[in-house]
């Protein structure tokens, strides 16, 4: 029996729980480092399927690793479980229909992601025992990848010291290996406190706050024009000060989130912004604190690696999908902006069933993941499978309407076989991991991977 039977076997057994976890991590919709639930549904199904699992690992209350096997390779799958704040959303529907207003859903998938890897570790783990595979198989159960950071804090904490190679996946709204860079990403808030005062009578006595914040949005809004042309500077305000316009505001906050190729151009960035803040709180005679929240290292691609998963992917082949899947997509596709509609009906699409064309050379998306700093430890694998309806925009409610749908269900299993047969090839391809290994040196071009999070920072939950 070969090893993509083991995993077929594996897969379509475990078909019916693996469902039933996604679903109850999608119902869970927990934020960053408050996945309790999820984390100890995922580390349960690990423990009970033989693995020994260290909880709360390297400090990180929602952070767990279960190990099976001993000695090298060590081979890593991935997995994150985390949602998004202000998405909750009914499942199954075409209309914005929060479950809770102001609560949280899976607009990233990830409810799929987690449950994928827990789908790939399970086979890979019936194909080590079958075949007699050396090594160690690792599941990493990831918490707050949405813009806490976690995997930064885990590598900071030396949970992949040791590893060789890992592996995750994305869903997406089509099939491919993985080949691309992406952003490092740097969160900081701006406190600023100032002196309250009647606006009416003693407005002269007041040090607004709120001046002070919209100052420091002007002055980064400037300041963009001036920044490297891949840069990105966003902002939220968290703390207006209060609803009182009679009032100077004594207090407000802002949360600044900087992105760029590279970490160094990050910090860059950031020491620029600081600055303009700092500015700001003399401009309005008002006292700023800066506090670190999160950030992630910009994605290491390793072509050796994902040329890899292209060919086991082209094993399995995609799901295929049915026509009353294809009429829930097609009306999902009716919500989107007109300019996603048009650039829908270009392609003629509504859900892929294609593996899109391997590119040898790594193109860029100008979005960030903390699994730039595994990637920058090892070398790192990733695939993207269709879960939701062509054109479905991330961190929407769309996305969220679709995390319990079948062809959610049929893209995270796929994905749960592509990445236990890339981690069997590593398993028994000393030549490949080699390559890998090798590619990875060159990529790095010498330089050491200096996390973005100062030593002092704590995994913060969001304020």
């Amino acid at each position: 029996m070969t090893y993509i039977d083991i995993i077929e076997r594996s897969v379509a057994a475990n078909a019916e729980n693996l469902k039933s976890v996604a679903d109850r991590i999608w119902s869970f919709a927990e934020i960053r480092y408050e996945e309790a639930q999820s984390a100890a549904l995922l580390a349960d199904e690990l423990e009970a399927a033989g693995f020994q699992v260290t909880r709360q690992a390297g400090g990180i209350e929602t952070a767990f690793v279960a190990s099976y096997g001993s000695g090298h390779p060590v081979v890593a799958i991935l997995g994150e479980f985390d949602a998004l704040t202000g998405l909750s959303q009914q499942s199954g529907v075409t209309q914005h229909d929060p479950i809770q207003q102001g609560g949280n859903g899976h607009g990233c998938g990830h409810n799929l992601l987690g449950t994928g890897a827990l789908a790939a570790i399970l086979a890979l783990k019936a194909c080590k025992d079958e075949l007699d595979l050396k090594g160690t198989i690792r599941f990493y159960g990831c918490p707050a990848e949405e813009g806490g950071g976690g995997k930064a804090y885990m590598a900071r904490e030396g949970l992949f010291d040791g590893v060789d190679v890992a592996f995750t996946w994305h869903p997406w709204d089509e099939n491919l290996a993985y080949n691309a860079r992406m952003l490092a990403t740097n969160q900081l808030y701006f406190t600023f406190r100032g002196t309250s005062a009647h606006a009416g009578f003693e407005p002269h006595l007041g040090r607004s706050a709120l001046d002070a914040v919209e100052l420091t949005n002007v002055g980064a809004n400037y300041l963009r024009e001036h920044i490297i042309q891949d840069g990105r500077i966003h902002y939220a305000i968290t703390d207006a000060g209060g609803r009182a316009p009679n009032v100077v505001q004594s207090h407000a906050q802002v949360l600044y989130k900087v992105r760029a190729p590279r970490m160094d151009q990050v910090r860059d960035i950031t020491e620029r912004v600081k600055d303009v803040a700092r500015g700001a709180a003399l401009m309005t005679g008002t006292e700023l604190e800066i506090t670190f929240d999160a950030a992630s290292a910009d994605l290491v691609p390793n072509v050796t690696l994902a040329r890899m998963m292209h060919g086991e992917f082209e094993k399995f082949g995609t799901p295929t999908f049915s026509n009353s899947e294809k009429d829930f997509a097609s009306r999902i596709q009716k919500t989107f902006a007109a300019e996603v509609q048009s650039r829908i009906a270009k392609r003629g699409k509504i859900l892929s069933e294609d593996l899109n064309p391997f590119e040898e050379e790594p193109t860029f998306l100008h979005g960030s993941t903390d699994v730039g700093d595994v990637s920058w430890l090892v070398p790192t694998g990733q695939v993207y499978v269709a879960t939701e309806a062509y054109g479905t925009p991330p961190h929407t409610w769309q996305m969220v309407s679709q995390g319990k749908s079948g062809y959610a269900h049929k893209g995270m299993l796929q994905a749960g076989k592509v990445l236990a047969a890339s981690a069997v090839r590593a398993l028994t391809d000393p030549d490949l991991l080699g390559t890998a290994k090798a590619e990875h040196k060159e990529q790095l071009a010498g330089e050491s991977y200096l996390p973005l999070i100062p030593p002092e920072a704590t995994p913060q939950r969001l304020r």
